[in-house]
């Protein structure tokens, strides 16, 4: 075993080739250690400046961009204190103010107590007096931040934060930045210091009140907070004030509903005040014992006690347009910034110009126009007071959602968002998403499959019993099938098998229908669902349904929903205006042939007695050309009628919240009396919209087709046989390509089997031709929706 003897003799033996001591070895590998260390000191130290210079370079570029201000315009800007923005229908016509849920007194600064002058000059920025709008350092800061050393963050003047909250937002990213200490460098030069921290008093969110409404400005804090004016203020009362504008919800001793939060939360914003206190202390405005005595003052026995708010009188018209107009707002927002796409990957940055959208909209003077039409919209709202009761069959309240849009813009000119919005919120035209039921054949179908020529108008399809690929029967309420049937009659019964095997015919030809539903902004989350040619495994909104008819209604061109037509700002700008992006999603000749199709849906009252019963009620209505569908999904827990005149377009549904299904006729029935009451009065509203007729479009081709096979006549060979099938004919209007020559498979879909079962019926005198059985088609399945009408 060795021993420190032992190393130290073997030590002195090659210490003394070199004349070396211990200590003077110790003292080489300190020195080497140091060397290493200052190197290491001295990489890192370059990489700093490397970095800062980065980061300065990139600031330079920033603040080289960055225009300055006039000075009166930006004097303007922070100086401008909240303006009411409004909604209104299309006539200009006032649909209700915005909610700002902001109060504020504007009041001069010798209105405002010195208390919270100093508290806030003391907490927020100790060297208000004498800086010129921005401390220095806190820009280097950003300059290393940019580069990734330390943080890009750092206190803001209080100059900065005025012009934060009045001209630049806080979104967080360099060119905003760049923007805010260009605009305070410049305000500093037009304004004084008093007249800075006057305007920066005024215009400070402070949380919220007593009633839990929003407040901002000293004035409206010190009467919501205490009870008295600014100028009133106290020591221990101006620190709490003083304290808030850092995170005004938190540090609030109110909630939303102005009761008073619990000792927990409260604590947040009394701990706040006592480090407003010692800011003010160790700032020279309180003396060490004026400290001590207001660190115990208990600043809760000041508060206001809660009163109650307001509540809320806005409905489904005011929501619906805000939703729309703040995401078009958002978009102006970040353009007008130059927001870069890096940017906006930062959820932050996506957040913070969300809410400066909402800001925007509840306090800029903003005039809202939306697309709906006054009359209109207050005529649907009374069918839905007046007659929404005739949805009820006895198993509770029925809910309801129609939409009324333009076809050659996607206005939205009204709509009907539920039966009552104080007992329900839920907009069931806009919002709700429902299975779309049997709504989906003429769009997803049997539209496609004509747009692509593979079948016209009379072509015949296969209504024989059939089933899913599990075995399970593809029913049409309580049949099974029932033989062979023309398009005519699959869409008037909305009968399930014919749609099915007509989008296996798709699916067999490669035929891309996703591409369909995309252009209309459809959503479906899988396409090789057997049952989604019946409306299984897809949601909809009334709106989404209501803009696919459109589409067919509009010759095939989309345009999407939309329900604000224009933002104008306070000073006449519009700062945003709607512009129309129409898609030919279907050919003119297809959405013709499937318009003139539904005509019959309607007209057979084969899926709804509406066609009869609003003849019954306003046969002048009743002699429009009207076309459309029914819909309804599995137990009826969803009923859709779809209506279009050549200028608009309304879809209703019905059904309740929790899914739980209907009566049986509820659709046939209950739905078919309601919607005709709506068609009546949106006639008797405006007869003008349900001008013009239906037709067929020039390009397509009328074939001369025997009504037995759906293709012209001709002779078919099976087994050495030949076969002339003959009788009676008909007009058959296709797309593209025209009717081919009957044969053997002139039927859409059906087995083997069914193929001989349809020439047994051609020729039953005969000994048919038979087909040798073949393997069925493998293909996925569900058991979602097959019920469908």
């Amino acid at each position: 075993m060795t021993t420190k003897t032992d190393i130290k003799k073997k030590f002195k033996k090659w210490s003394n080739n070199f004349d070396l001591t211990l200590g003077d070895v110790f003292g080489i590998i300190l020195r080497t250690l140091k060397l290493l260390t200052n190197f290491f000191a001295i990489l890192v130290f370059l990489g700093g400046l490397f970095g800062a210079g980065v980061g300065f370079g990139y600031i330079a570029s920033l603040f080289d961009s960055v225009k300055v201000p006039e000075s009166a315009a930006l004097v303007s800007q922070v100086s401008e204190l909240t303006r009411i923005s409004k909604v209104v229908y299309s006539d200009n016509s006032l649909i209700s103010e915005v909610n700002s849920d902001l109060l504020r007194i504007p009041v001069g600064g010798d209105a405002i107590s010195d208390n919270l002058k100093h508290a806030v000059i003391a907490t927020e920025d100790e060297t208000f007096e004498t800086h010129n709008g921005v401390v220095p350092k806190a820009v280097i800061r950003a300059a290393l931040g940019s580069a990734g050393i330390g943080s890009s963050s750092g206190g803001s003047t209080l100059t900065q934060q005025l012009i934060k909250q009045q001209v630049v937002g806080d979104a967080p990213t360099f060119t905003r930045k760049a923007n805010e200490i260009v605009s305070a460098l410049a305000l500093e030069r037009s304004m004084n210091k008093e007249e800075i921290l006057t305007a920066y008093l005024n215009v400070s969110p402070f949380g919220r009140n007593f009633q839990g409404k929003n407040i901002a400005g000293a004035e409206e804090a010190a009467r919501g907070l205490f009870g008295k004016a600014a100028a009133e203020l106290s020591v221990p009362q101006a620190a709490f004030i003083a304290g808030l504008p850092q995170s005004p919800i938190v540090y609030s001793p109110y909630s939303s509903n102005g009761t008073f939060k619990s000792d927990e939360n409260m604590a947040f914003g009394i701990e706040r005040q006592k480090a407003v206190l010692y800011n003010m202390y160790r700032s020279g405005y309180l003396k060490k014992e004026e400290y001590d005595a207001y660190l115990t003052y208990d600043i809760k026995q000041d508060f206001l006690q809660p009163q109650p708010v307001t509540a809320d009188t806005k409905d489904y018209l005011y929501y619906a347009v805000m939703e729309e107009a703040e995401a078009a707002m958002y978009n102006y927002l970040v353009k007008r910034d130059q927001v870069s796409a890096n940017d906006l990957k930062n959820d932050k940055t996506i957040s913070a110009y969300k809410d400066l959208a909402k800001q925007e909209l509840s306090q800029g003077g903003y005039t809202i126009t939306s697309t709906v039409d006054k009359g209109l919209y207050s005529a649907m709202q009374s069918v839905v007071a007046d007659y929404g009761n005739v949805l009820d069959y006895g198993g509770g309240l029925v809910e309801t959602g129609s939409v009324v849009l333009d076809n050659q813009t996607g206005a939205i000119l009204g709509f009907i968002g539920g039966r009552n919005y104080r007992e329900n919120q839920n907009n069931h035209a806009l919002d709700t998403v429902r299975s779309p039921g049997s709504t989906v054949k003429p769009f997803l179908v049997y539209g496609v499959a004509i747009d692509q020529g593979l079948m016209g108008s009379a072509s015949i399809l296969s209504n024989y019993p059939t089933t899913f690929y599990d075995g399970t029967p593809i029913m049409h309420g309580a049949s099974r099938g029932t033989g062979m049937m023309d398009l005519q009659k699959a869409l008037n019964t909305s009968a399930n098998i014919p749609a099915f095997w007509t989008y296996k015919l798709l699916q067999e030809k490669g035929v891309n229908v996703k591409s369909y539903m995309d252009k209309m902004n459809y959503k479906i989350p899988l396409y090789d669902i057997e049952s989604l040619p019946l409306g299984g495994g897809a949601e909809t909104t009334v709106a989404g349904n209501t803009n696919a008819y459109q589409t067919l209604a509009n010759n095939g061109i989309y345009n999407e929903k939309y329900i604000v037509e224009k933002i104008t700002a306070h000073d006449g700008t519009v700062v945003y205006q709607h512009e129309a992006k129409p898609i030919q999603v279907y050919s003119v000749e297809a959405a013709s042939i499937m318009t003139h199709l539904m005509r019959g849906v309607l007209a057979s009252g084969e899926t709804s007695t509406f066609a009869s019963r609003l003849a019954g009620i306003n046969p002048a209505a009743a002699s429009k050309d009207l076309v459309g569908k029914t819909g309804t999904s599995n137990d009826t827990a969803d009923v859709w009628l779809m209506v279009s005149s050549p200028r608009i377009t309304i879809g209703t549904w019905a059904g309740h919240d929790d899914n739980t299904g209907m009566d049986f006729y509820t659709g046939y029935n209950n739905n078919a009396a309601y919607v005709s009451y709506l068609i009546s009065t949106l006639y008797n509203t405006n007869p003008s919209l349900f001008d013009g007729q239906f037709t067929l479009s020039d390009g397509v081709i009328a074939s001369s087709v025997m009504s037995s096979t759906g293709m012209t006549p001709g002779t078919t060979t099976y087994n050495g046989r030949s076969f002339t099938v003959s009788g009676g004919m008909t007009t058959s209007y296709w797309a593209k390509n025209g009717a081919p020559v009957t044969n053997y498979n002139f039927m859409i879909g059906g087995t083997p089997s069914d193929r001989t079962r349809a020439w047994n019926t051609l020729f039953p005198p005969k000994d048919p031709p038979k087909e040798p059985s073949k393997p069925k088609p493998n293909s996925s399945s569900t058991t979602e929706e097959k019920n469908n009408n």
